[in-house]
């Protein structure tokens, strides 16, 4: 199965600033912990995004809530100086907008209250979608966050063995997520989406 190449491609560690000197301009890029990731999405993991933020927008919509879905901009989190990075879908609140010094210029978001809820697609570099950007998403936050493991990618303490696609749902309790594990047709509960209406196998088989 073809996958999305994200690898770092340079050696020497980049700041933030440095990070927007040289990239911020393309949003292929993303710096986690100094190191600069080439993101190169293959045609599922797109159609898996594409399919979370269609029905995620159909639920803003419906409630008539103040929010959009970001077309990757940038989140930085505070307690980092060399990190920002592009999730695959990010639900922001427009109302919290003004209190962001970096969003009508940039569209750099460094606070989490702008922020109702992240998704990851997994791609080769899954250590990130698992880890860093777990952490990250929880010091700032970040309500809920979505790692949608499509192709069974992540480490098996990660997805359990013997590894299969993985739809993982993580809620903020105490600033700390709990993780739900969702495969086949279980159900997802969304904190942040009550009405959705959803399976673990319809979004990790969207790509394909």
């Amino acid at each position: 199965m073809t996958i999305a190449i994200d690898q770092p491609i340079q050696q020497k560690p980049l700041s933030f600033d440095e990070f927007l000197d040289r990239y911020g301009g393309d949003n292929r890029y993303e710096l986690i912990d100094g190191e600069v990731f080439d993101l190169e999405p293959t045609g599922s993991h797109e159609e898996v995004a594409a399919f979370i933020t269609t029905k995620i927008c159909v639920q803003i919509d419906g409630i008539g809530l103040p929010w959009f879905v970001l077309q990757r901009g940038l989140l930085r989190p505070s307690n980092s100086s060399m990190t920002a990075f592009r999730p695959d879908i990010a639900v922001v609140n427009r109302e919290e907008l003004p209190k962001e010094l970096l969003w009508y210029e940039q569209s750099i978001l460094t606070l989490g209250s702008s922020i109702k809820f992240v998704a990851e697609v997994v791609s080769s570099n899954w250590q990130n979608d698992y880890a860093r950007k777990v952490e990250d998403c929880a010091a700032l936050g970040i309500p809920e966050y979505w790692i949608a493991d499509y192709a069974g990618l992540g480490g098996t303490r990660h997805i359990g063995k013997p590894k299969q696609p993985t739809l993982s749902i993580c809620t903020l309790v105490d600033g700390e997520y709990e993780i739900q594990k969702l495969r086949g047709n279980q159900a997802i509960v969304s904190p942040t989406f009550p009405g959705l209406k959803l399976t673990a196998e319809k979004v990790l088989r969207a790509g394909g």
